[in-house]
């Protein structure tokens, strides 16, 4: 007899992801009550593939990962005990179909929150080496977490209640082309490079105040070792140190593409971007602002 489904509503955000909508829900159907697409407005099939999934479709405008997560939170019909956050390029690996399916409905109720290993796979090739292995916060229950509200590496946050750690991984797995990822990355950079600025001059008030979290605060104080680096520079350093240092070379063609393109050259864009704006504007946050909304179109 085939054991019971927890009580599970994944939320997968799409926009043209027709090319990994089903095996994402493929490898959802398993272990998940419900499935939530929320969707930029795409012009593929993404919402016919959906729909034929019966999972619940809703299209929303986008801001940033983070508002269209939390609209999802606050605006869907969500009955379940846990929720799963999920992005179209990814999928469970079969071990944590499993592990969930045995363990979800089993977890104490002091805990609220559930990290994840990620498996990052690059044309093809699991890039085993260069980052160490990485968890994030992907299951938490239900009216416990929210996705903190920032540019770039949003993080899902615990508004209370304990975490623990699952043993097997979801795959991050994208199967477009390299200029796709590029295009795409160049879109990152000057969010990733937003986020650089707010960690040094704090003009966006994610690390003030009172009520400021003990993660938030843990993460700012990695990301200002970098950012005290000088520019250009410490892209450099960070390729070195997962390339040679932790032997991202080992991966083949496909890790040195890996580790150059997301490693140093997507960190040289961040940098010229943060040098750009700096070059004009100075440290003076309200220039910052309004030269980052006149060139960019982003409101802050």
């Amino acid at each position: 007899m085939s054991k019971l489904k927890p009580s599970l509503t994944a939320i997968i955000l799409t926009y043209n992801e027709e090319i990994h909508l089903q095996r994402c829900i493929n490898s959802l159907k398993k272990v998940c009550e419900h499935i939530i697409v929320i969707d930029s407005f795409s012009n593929d099939a993404t919402e016919k593939i959906a729909k034929i999934n019966n999972c619940e479709f809703h299209q929303n405008s986008w801001i940033n990962h983070a508002t269209q997560f939390n609209w999802a939170l606050d605006n869907c019909n969500i009955t379940t005990n846990w929720v799963l956050r999920m992005d179209a390029d990814e999928y469970l690996m079969p071990a944590l179909q499993t592990e969930i399916l045995n363990k979800l409905d089993d977890v104490q109720d002091a805990v609220s929150g559930i990290e994840i290993f990620i498996r990052r796979i690059f044309l093809g090739r699991y890039m085993k080496r260069g980052l160490g292995k990485i968890k994030m916060m992907r299951l938490f229950r239900f009216g416990k977490g929210r996705i903190e509200n920032r540019w770039m590496d949003e993080h899902l946050e615990l508004l209370n209640g304990t975490s623990l750690v699952f043993d097997n991984e979801f795959a991050d797995d994208n199967l477009n082309s390299i200029g796709w990822w590029t295009t795409k990355h160049n879109g990152y950079s000057i969010r990733e490079a937003i986020e650089l600025l707010d960690v040094e001059l704090d003009f966006l008030g994610n690390y003030s105040g009172e009520n400021i979290r003990e993660q938030a605060l843990k993460k700012r104080k990695l990301k200002l070792k970098y950012v005290k680096l000088p520019l250009f520079f410490r892209c450099f350093v960070y390729f070195l140190y997962r390339y040679v240092f932790r032997l991202g070379f080992l991966d083949g063609k496909e890790g040195f593409l890996w580790h150059f393109l997301q490693g140093f050259w997507y960190r040289v864009l961040v940098d010229a971007k943060i040098f750009e704006i700096k070059k004009v504007c100075g440290n003076d946050v309200q220039k910052i602002r309004k030269y980052i909304k006149n060139v960019y179109k982003i409101e802050l």
